[in-house]
């Protein structure tokens, strides 16, 4: 089975058994379809969420086994239903499409990430009005799904939302593309200005004095954690997207799940203590996705070998999309308009 007109894009890694058309969909696995060679091409392109993964961790720093990340969110769907009681909606009136993996050589790093950035490109020119959400991967993946936007749509100016314990700053030269580098990658390939970058949850003693120096330079806006709970998360993240919609056509919010409290995310290869809660972050990423300038997002560096036995990290992955999710349906009823003006007052 190969995936509808996509040649760096392979089968799911893991594919669910579905009911029968006419059954009644209220598990996420009974929801998301796969994408295959017998998929309806225009019901297809009209899909409101493409879901793809990036099983790379071969480029991050700290060993990691994040690769495993798709499969395992996959496999997790199985114990989530598509009804959100918090807001009484059912993401299945969303057409969801998993459009499968991004393929990955064995040794070639730049071979993987030219993938990553050709795969992107595709999804974005073939799906162009859908939500895109990638599931990594080690954060390295970040710059070239943000090259791959960029390069199927120019003419937008794309802005980051960054929820991350670390800047991700560290010099290429030093460092070469790992999952320190991408933001640092974005903004000295010119894809992304520094003012258009939005930090929130760095903390602690988890970063470089240089870092801060290089992030001043170059204009990146930053909040601490300290800062962002003094203001509440969900009013910090509005703030950032305020500013950011006066100056970009298209936002990307980046997910590393690093940024948690390592008592809420054991299986994160830099997990650290004194980060968000589950809830500060879930909240965070339901504001964000709100927005109608937020085009994509992706959840990086959250190693499944590394969760207990009851797979906590892995589920509150899981939460994260859907929750992100949940936002954009919100988004679909109200229309955009509403949303503008609602966060216009706030």
């Amino acid at each position: 089975m190969k995936s509808f007109l996509f040649p760096k894009l392979n089968p799911p890694s893991f594919i669910w058994v579905r009911p029968e058309a006419s059954a009644q969909v209220t598990k996420v696995h009974e929801w998301i379809q796969p994408l295959t060679t017998d998929s309806n091409p225009e019901q297809t392109r009209n899909a409101d969420v493409v879901i793809v993964g990036v099983p790379l961790s071969r480029s991050s720093i700290s060993p990691s086994g994040a690769s495993e990340f798709p499969d395992a969110f996959r496999r997790a769907w199985k114990g989530f239903t598509t009804y959100n009681i918090d807001e009484d909606l059912d993401l299945a009136d969303l057409m969801a499409l998993d459009v499968g993996d991004v393929p990955m050589h064995v040794t070639d790093i730049r071979r993987c990430h030219d993938n990553i950035v050709e795969a992107s490109a595709t999804i974005h020119r073939n799906f162009t009005n859908s939500t895109v959400a990638a599931i990594g991967g080690d954060h390295s993946i970040t710059a070239m799904m943000v090259k791959g936007l960029h390069w199927a749509k120019p003419q937008e100016k794309i802005g980051i939302l960054q929820f991350d314990t670390h800047f991700d700053l560290r010099s290429l030269a030093e460092n070469g593309p790992s999952n320190g580098t991408p933001m640092r990658n974005l903004i000295d390939s010119g894809v992304v200005n520094g003012d258009d970058l939005y930090n929130i949850g760095l903390h602690g003693f988890f970063n470089t004095k240089d870092l801060k120096q290089y992030a001043d330079e170059k204009g990146v806006n930053y909040i601490t954690l300290r800062q962002a709970r003094k203001r509440g998360v969900a009013k910090t993240v509005t703030q950032c997207l305020k500013k950011l919609e006066e100056k970009v056509d298209a936002i990307y919010l980046t997910v590393d799940m690093d940024v948690l409290d390592i008592a809420y995310a054991p299986g994160v290869p830099a997990s650290t203590p004194g980060g968000m809660t589950s809830a500060e972050l879930l909240d965070g990423v339901f504001t964000a996705a709100k927005h109608p300038k937020v085009k994509a997002i992706d959840i990086v560096c959250l190693d499944p070998l590394r969760d207990t036995p009851v797979q906590p990290t892995v589920k509150l992955g899981t939460h994260v999309l859907l929750t992100f999710l949940t936002g954009v349906m919100i988004r679909k009823v109200t229309g955009t308009e509403k949303w503008v003006n609602k966060l216009n007052k706030e």
